[in-house]
């Protein structure tokens, strides 16, 4: 899936430039009608194991029968900064929140959605201390603890569809159970009782959703396991969920924690200037020096993954991967030129037509075939008195490795001007086997430039 953006989000933030960085909603329908599901991540910014596998239902998850709604990244500002919530904590802002809260908009915008009447039952995706216990055992495990549970806030919904909350629930926890990763990551089932007892769970994002009849379930991995476990555990629940309410969907992968853990790192991807950039996020420098963006104009970026941002820092950019923050871009500004949608090349000795954008494995040499008005600057590469690098035959070994994209010193830019504008760039890849992508599953509805918040 490609994800459009202009969201340049400052990291000195104010909050007219925090909120332009805004969830994002994204549906697939099945070829089959069957339930709604809405699966809601990253309500608090520091529980990546909820975000991750929202952000991988979107993307690596296909919907045959029922429709699959997620909102993978419902407080970005939050996620980009690492933090449990700027403004205090959104999941407590779901009952009588005052119209001057900064995040008012952003609750009566997911309010909207979790009414829809498509929507018929509502998962939030959380991380959650230690481990739940009914009974105390130990400081990490006892009724305090949120770890490893399904949350529901009363046993049943009457007159609602699925509205058998607390039996889906054990349903759902045994089929975990049975597929847990050490014997000791048991899930268990905790009943808030919230609309009896006086408690702040009434403020929440799921309580809500039960007010308005939706049969809504919180799901908490623990945060005592790394990210790609507690990823593993959120997806374990909802697929046991979707075959419960007679969903039926495929993946890309296997789910077992090695290949969550793969998953979550393969094929990221951003591309700037309308695609004639790409970069593959995997092993990149901290730095990406002179990087070519366009002069006077806000920076926009297609990403493949909701949970990729690139926010404006002082005088340079830096790409993010949810909580992670992968390199800065050091940029050089020029006018962009059209004119031109690829160039010729050789490589290894072969003709080959070359789009801007793409990355081509090299495994001796490439050249650039001339072509006249225009400009080739391979960076890393130098030859004395030649200011235009095309036709010349290039080799591995004449690039300096520090000026490469990835820190294994492989990959390399090769960008073509056209008198002084930029008109694009293609990447050589001089590793020995060159993966092939493999297109991820696009499901989104949202399909937008997203400009860098400035």
């Amino acid at each position: 899936m490609m994800i459009r953006s202009i969201l340049l989000i400052t990291l000195l933030f104010s909050p007219v430039q925090l909120f332009a960085l805004d969830f994002t909603l994204h549906r697939q329908q099945g070829r089959q009608p069957g339930p709604t599901l809405l699966v809601v991540g990253g309500i608090q910014g520091d529980e990546p194991g909820g975000f991750n596998a929202a952000a991988l239902l979107t993307t690596r998850y296909r919907v045959e029968r029922g429709n699959l709604w997620v909102v993978p990244n419902l407080n970005f500002p939050s996620i980009i900064k690492r933090s449990r919530g700027l403004y205090g904590d959104l999941n407590r802002k779901f009952s009588n929140l005052p119209e001057n809260d900064p995040e008012y908009h952003q609750v009566v915008r997911m309010k909207k959605i979790i009414s829809d009447p498509q929507v018929d039952l509502v998962f939030n995706l959380h991380d959650g201390s230690g481990f739940y216990s009914p009974e105390f055992i130990n400081k990490q495990r006892n009724p305090q603890r949120w770890g490893q549970c399904c949350i529901i806030d009363q046993s049943n919904l009457p007159g609602v569809r699925f509205g058998n909350l607390e039996q889906l629930t054990r349903t759902t926890i045994a089929q975990i159970n049975a597929q847990t990763a050490a014997k000791n990551h048991p899930f268990q089932l905790k009943n808030t009782r919230t609309r009896w007892t006086e408690t702040e769970m009434r403020q929440t994002l799921t309580y809500y959703a039960v007010e308005q009849n939706k049969p809504a379930f919180g799901i908490e991995a623990s945060k005592s396991f790394p990210t790609h476990i507690r990823t593993y555990y959120h997806l374990l629940a909802m697929e046991a969920f979707m075959d419960q309410v007679g969903m039926r969907f495929s993946r890309d992968f296997e789910l077992t924690p090695q290949g969550v853990k793969q998953a979550l790192k393969k094929d990221l991807s951003v591309s700037f200037a309308d695609g004639r950039i790409k970069l593959q996020l995997n092993n990149l420098r901290p730095t990406l020096n002179y990087f070519p963006l366009q002069k006077n104009a806000a920076v926009e970026f297609i990403a493949n993954n909701p949970l990729i941002a690139v926010v404006a820092n002082r005088n340079r950019y830096r790409i993010h991967y949810g909580n992670n923050r992968l390199t800065f871009l050091k940029p050089q500004y020029f006018e962009y030129d059209q004119s031109l949608d690829g160039i010729e090349m050789l490589i290894d000795g072969v003709p080959q037509q070359v789009e801007f954008g793409a990355t081509i494995a090299v495994e001796h040499d490439f050249l650039v075939q001339r072509k006249k008005g225009y400009r080739v600057n391979v960076i890393g590469f130098s030859k004395r008195g030649q200011r235009n690098e095309s036709g010349l035959k290039i080799e591995e070994q004449q690039i300096v490795d520090r000026y490469s994209i990835d820190k294994s010193g492989k990959i390399f830019r090769v960008e073509v001007y056209h008198q002084k504008r930029f008109s694009g760039m293609v990447l050589v890849d001089f590793r020995a086997q060159t993966k092939k992508q493999e297109p991820l599953v696009a499901q989104a509805t949202l399909a937008r430039k997203k400009p860098a918040a400035q």
